[in-house]
């Protein structure tokens, strides 16, 4: 549940400059995939690339991927010596692509049920963009995620290899297969129902649920920071508000938006499109254990977190143990 003050960034307008830039080449590209299409009277007559394109959305998507996030992402940050900016688009992609899904040519979808889940997707990034600007303090790449610091330090000298699998690559394997269920929105017309709504309102509770757990833990690391400045004794954890009945209630809320997400493409008879959100719940579980490990390693607050894990769930909010109360 740690979150980390920074210094402001001596290259902050580079930075912004650079992550504004770079998702340029497929947009460029789509763009113009999209006009020589309306310029096309037949699919027939397009060359065999437009045509590839045409005819291949979905591997079209992982292609761009692939090509811009994986490798000129990859290469900016050995330039910089840091992989701060896939971390920041994962707030921006799934915008990217249900756009991508939704104006592709051979899009096919129910009208309402395409403008929801667009409007969703825009308030779940936008959530997300102002989570993570908020807790880098509004710098642009003033620092990566700490786990791929940590992998930095383990690898040594073959990072600079090992970074395009271990930051990239497998972020191309989670990003596209949790925002299947965007693609299969967008390819099948069928009337809006009671799961349709059900599944929006399982989103819209996520993005809640993550926006004030975010908020609370933003707010408990400011007052930590004015004390720690004040030279007054830090207050060792969090266990207040949503963080109460959970040491974790923004993984949660975002795992429910996820699921929301999946239960769209269950509803149009896809269930394989499950697998993304299941995947990523995986991830997100050891990722929690890592989160934990790194609470027990700092010697202000151990013993206190071990109190805590004791008497509070881990993801989804529930009541302390019998044995718990608010002193912990």
């Amino acid at each position: 549940m740690e979150e980390s003050s920074c210094k402001p960034h001596p290259n902050n307008l580079r930075n912004a400059a650079v992550a504004l830039l770079v998702p340029l080449p497929s947009l460029l590209f789509y763009l113009s995939f999209l006009r020589r299409c309306s310029a096309t009277e037949s699919p027939e007559s397009l060359s065999p690339l437009w045509a590839w394109c045409y005819h291949h959305p979905l591997l079209l998507a992982n292609a761009l991927f692939f090509l811009n996030v994986n490798l000129l992402f990859w290469l900016v940050g050995l330039l910089q010596s840091s992989h701060w900016m896939i971390d920041m688009y994962w707030t921006v992609i799934p915008v990217m692509l249900v756009h991508y899904f939704a104006t592709h040519q051979i899009a096919e979808s129910n009208g309402l049920r395409s403008r929801l889940v667009i409007l969703l997707t825009w308030i779940w990034s936008l959530r997300l963009t102002h989570s993570y600007f908020r807790r880098e303090r509004w710098q642009w790449g003033a620092r990566e995620d700490w786990r791929f610091s940590d992998l930095r330090r383990q690898f040594g000298t073959n990072w600079w290899w090992m970074s395009f699998f271990a930051v990239y690559l497998s972020q191309q394997v989670f990003l596209i297969a949790i925002c299947l269920p965007l693609y299969v929105i967008h390819t099948k017309d069928s009337q809006i129902n009671a799961w349709d709504v059900a599944a929006a309102l399982v989103c819209l509770t996520g993005v809640t649920v993550a926006y004030f757990a975010d908020t609370q833990l933003h707010n408990f690391v400011s007052c930590n920071e004015r004390r720690k400045q004040l030279r007054q004794s830090l207050v060792p954890n969090l266990d207040e508000g949503m963080w109460y009945y959970s040491r974790h209630p923004n993984y949660f809320g975002e795992q429910l938006w996820w699921w929301g997400l999946a239960v769209f493409a269950w509803n149009l008879d896809s269930g394989w499109s499950l697998y993304g959100a299941f995947v990523n719940s995986l991830c997100l579980a050891y990722v929690t254990i890592l989160v934990e490990e790194r609470m027990l390693k700092q010697e202000y607050r151990a013993q206190a977190y071990k109190k805590y894990q004791e008497t509070t769930s881990v993801w989804i909010p529930w009541f302390k143990t019998s044995s718990a109360g608010k002193e912990n």
